[in-house]
Protein backbone atom coordinates (compact mmCIF):
# COMPACT_ATOMS: atom_id res chain seq x y z
CA UNK A 1 0.00 0.00 0.00
CA UNK A 2 1.20 3.22 -0.85
CA UNK A 3 1.29 5.72 2.19
CA UNK A 4 2.49 9.07 0.26
CA UNK A 5 5.38 10.96 1.07
CA UNK A 6 7.15 13.81 3.45
CA UNK A 7 8.95 16.45 1.54
CA UNK A 8 11.44 18.02 3.67
CA UNK A 9 11.29 21.67 2.30
CA UNK A 10 15.37 22.39 3.66
CA UNK A 11 16.37 23.71 0.01
CA UNK A 12 13.58 25.95 -0.88
CA UNK A 13 13.64 27.51 2.53
CA UNK A 14 17.52 27.94 2.36
CA UNK A 15 17.47 29.31 -1.23
CA UNK A 16 14.66 32.10 -0.06
CA UNK A 17 17.19 33.11 2.82
CA UNK A 18 20.19 33.14 0.90
CA UNK A 19 21.75 30.32 3.46
CA UNK A 20 24.14 28.19 2.18
CA UNK A 21 24.43 24.39 2.81
CA UNK A 22 28.03 24.56 4.25
CA UNK A 23 26.59 27.63 6.92
CA UNK A 24 24.01 26.10 7.70
CA UNK A 25 26.25 22.11 8.87
CA UNK A 26 28.65 24.37 10.10
CA UNK A 27 26.42 26.60 12.36
CA UNK A 28 24.15 23.30 13.25
CA UNK A 29 27.47 20.80 12.99
CA UNK A 30 25.47 18.23 11.13
CA UNK A 31 27.52 15.97 8.70
CA UNK A 32 27.32 17.29 5.08
CA UNK A 33 26.49 14.04 3.71
CA UNK A 34 23.61 13.33 6.15
CA UNK A 35 22.23 16.71 5.60
CA UNK A 36 22.02 16.19 1.77
CA UNK A 37 20.36 13.20 2.10
CA UNK A 38 17.50 15.30 3.90
CA UNK A 39 17.55 17.91 1.15
CA UNK A 40 17.06 15.03 -1.52
CA UNK A 41 14.29 13.24 0.69
CA UNK A 42 16.65 9.91 0.86
CA UNK A 43 15.71 8.62 3.93
CA UNK A 44 13.73 5.97 5.64
CA UNK A 45 13.83 7.58 9.49
CA UNK A 46 14.38 11.02 10.36
CA UNK A 47 16.17 12.39 13.70
CA UNK A 48 13.52 14.30 15.65
CA UNK A 49 16.91 16.48 17.16
CA UNK A 50 18.11 17.22 13.40
CA UNK A 51 15.01 18.26 12.75
CA UNK A 52 14.33 20.04 16.21
CA UNK A 53 17.55 21.91 14.77
CA UNK A 54 16.57 23.08 11.99
CA UNK A 55 13.26 24.59 12.97
CA UNK A 56 15.03 26.86 15.40
CA UNK A 57 17.66 27.86 13.00
CA UNK A 58 15.19 28.44 10.25
CA UNK A 59 12.46 30.12 12.93
CA UNK A 60 10.00 27.70 11.20
CA UNK A 61 7.34 25.50 12.48
CA UNK A 62 7.51 21.79 11.88
CA UNK A 63 4.59 21.90 8.81
CA UNK A 64 6.84 24.44 7.15
CA UNK A 65 10.10 22.38 6.93
CA UNK A 66 7.91 19.31 6.33
CA UNK A 67 5.21 18.37 3.54
CA UNK A 68 3.06 14.96 3.63
CA UNK A 69 2.58 14.35 -0.56
CA UNK A 70 -0.32 12.07 -0.68
CA UNK A 71 -0.34 8.84 -2.62
CA UNK A 72 -1.13 9.50 -6.68
CA UNK A 73 -4.87 10.20 -7.28
CA UNK A 74 -5.76 10.47 -3.27
CA UNK A 75 -7.14 13.67 -2.61
CA UNK A 76 -5.66 15.70 0.31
Amino acid sequence: MDYGELHFKITEILEERGISKNRICGDLKIPRAIFNRYCRDDFRRFDVLLVRKLCAYLHVAVSDLIEYIPPEGEKR
